[in-house]
């Protein structure tokens, strides 16, 4: 306790003693602390750690832990579900990631436009991402219904046939990518934020040496916006590769889990069938760390490629 009543002065490097009022405000701010640190210590670090030791052992709920060192993930990399579900999450990380950039930030560019009516637009746009998950994903499996969804028959009226969007495994990864498109709002919203801020001088400047939109829009906007579209790239990344309510649906929707033919058999996906299915905790826990590997080891890419592409303005 008499260490806790005393820092060293950095000046003097002599003991002061705090006063009682310090005291009291360090004890209350350790009371405002201790729920989070708590929930932290017991949901967050505690799983964790016992993820980690389940990774090196045997553990099938029903059976004490046997400690088997790297077999999980030895036998992970001759798993061929194992790449199939990291090449189906590889699949939505390049092509549905940068797609919903792209088409974010083209929508956020309309939505800045001074036009009548402006925050509505905004609104309609935002609305889709905030219908729960479940339920947007339920609109979709109707919208996508090859015999009655509303995509083929408007497909039809200009005379092509509609996919099988839910039984065809080379449709059911695209028919995912157009319900992430349809769910971007949150990302169009910080696109439109990174678009107030920049500078209206430079654009007025642009204008009077006679530059296009387009030469405007390559030139200033995007650089300008380039730090929101590194963390949107990010978030994006890093949900991807976490992907999974949306697939558990759809999935079990065309027949089980993975259907059709495991095309929708994601890595978060085939992480919850071994672990809560097949009750295998070690293989599912070995599977979760070394998700988090590539999860860091994309995040450090990203950040160490992006220096040379972002610009910060301070």
């Amino acid at each position: 306790m008499q260490k806790m009543d005393s820092v060293v002065s950095q000046s003097h490097g002599k003991p002061v003693r705090w006063s009682k009022k310090t005291r009291h405000n360090f004890w209350l701010g350790m009371a405002f602390l201790a729920p989070w640190s708590i929930g932290f210590l017991l949901f967050t670090m505690y799983p964790m750690g016992a993820s980690l030791i389940y990774s090196f052992s045997e553990y099938h709920l029903r059976a004490p832990l046997k400690w088997i060192g790297l077999t999980n993930y030895i036998n992970l990399f001759q798993d061929k579900l194992f790449y199939t579900a990291l090449g189906n999450t590889a699949y939505m990380v390049v092509i549905g990631v940068p797609l919903t950039l792209l088409l974010s930030f083209f929508c956020a560019i309309l939505l800045n436009l001074k036009v009548p009516g402006q925050s509505i637009y905004r609104v309609i746009y935002y609305l889709p991402s905030i219908v729960p998950t479940i339920a947007s994903t339920m609109l979709w499996l109707w919208i996508l219904n090859p015999s009655s969804g509303l995509m083929n028959t408007l497909l039809g009226l200009f005379g092509i046939q509609g996919p099988n969007w839910l039984k065809d495994p080379l449709w059911a990864k695209p028919s995912l990518i157009l319900l992430a498109l349809w769910g971007m709002g949150g990302t169009i919203i910080i696109y439109l934020s990174g678009l107030q801020d920049v500078p209206l001088s430079l654009i007025e400047a642009a204008q009077l040496d006679g530059a296009s939109w387009w030469q405007r829009l390559i030139h200033i906007t995007i650089p300008m916006v380039s730090p929101i579209t590194l963390f949107n790239l990010i978030t994006g990344v890093i949900g991807m590769f976490q992907y999974f309510a949306q697939a558990y649906v759809f999935g079990n929707t065309a027949g089980s889990i993975g259907s059709p033919l495991n095309s929708t058999l994601f890595y978060s996906v085939y992480l919850y069938q071994t672990g809560f299915l097949f009750l295998k905790m070690g293989y599912a826990s070995a599977m979760a760390w070394i998700l988090f590997f590539i999860i860091l080891g994309c995040t450090i890419l990203l950040f160490r490629v992006s220096n040379r592409y972002t610009y910060y303005s301070g």
